[in-house]
């Protein structure tokens, strides 16, 4: 199917796209609200500003797609295959991607606030400035992955892995960390405030100028952790591993 063809289609009323293969079609600015796309292929497509609102992308494949500033907010991406793809701006917000694979993907500034991203692959994906607010990340796989500045208020991120993850001027406020792993990430002037990390793995992480305040750290494992000048008098250490290997009582 050739966009031309799509686009009549979908003024028609047409919104059953499933398995087409739509591969380095040209949508720009197209509007296909709704329209199901599920187990398409549109790799190397280009949805700049496309609206894509309540759309079902599930399983579909957009290795390497241009989805700048699309809007895509409620929409379905259990399964979506996004590795590559260039999502700076995007709108995905309350979106339900479930699985998703975003490896080396640009979600510079994009709004994921609310969405559902647990179990997914984001390993190596860029999201610095991105709006993650109380999305769900939960035993997401974050390795590598540049966060720095996104605004991760009440995200779940529990069981998470974020090893040698960028997280510098992240917002992590009321954020659940338990057992997570960031050994090796980079949290410089992170806030982390009344954030949950209980039982979370932070061996090797230079904690200088974190806020911690009301956090909970009980459980973690702070093995060669730098606790230069952090103030931990209103956070929970207790049976937490300190950088000595001592357990805190």
């Amino acid at each position: 199917m050739d966009t031309d063809e799509l686009l009549t289609k979908y003024a028609a009323g047409e919104r059953n796209f499933s398995g087409e293969n739509l591969r380095s079609a040209d949508l720009t600015r197209a509007t296909l609200n709704a329209a199901d796309f599920s187990e398409a292929i549109l790799s190397d497509a280009i949805l700049t500003q496309a609206e894509l609102s309540e759309a079902n992308l599930s399983r579909t494949i957009l290795t390497k797609a241009d989805l700048t500033e699309a809007v895509l907010a409620g929409a379905k991406l259990t399964g979506a295959i996004l590795t590559e793809a260039e999502l700076s701006r995007v709108n995905l917000y309350d979106a339900f991607m479930l699985g998703v694979n975003l490896t080396g993907a640009n979600v510079t500034e994009g709004n994921l606030g609310g969405a559902n991203l647990s179990q997914g692959n984001l390993s190596g994906v860029n999201l610095s400035g991105a709006n993650l607010a109380q999305a769900n990340l939960k035993g997401v796989n974050l390795t590598e992955a540049n966060l720095s500045k996104a605004d991760l208020t009440e995200a779940d991120l529990s069981g998470a892995d974020l090893s040698g993850a960028t997280l510098s001027g992240a917002i992590l406020s009321d954020a659940n960390l338990s057992d997570a792993i960031l050994s090796r990430a980079i949290l410089t002037l992170a806030v982390l405030q009344g954030a949950n990390l209980s039982g979370a793995v932070l061996s090797g992480v230079n904690l200088t100028e974190v806020n911690l305040e009301g956090a909970n750290l009980s459980k973690a494992v702070l093995t060669s952790v730098n606790l230069t000048e952090v103030d931990l008098s209103q956070t929970n250490l207790s049976g937490a591993t300190m950088p000595d290997g001592s357990t805190h009582e």
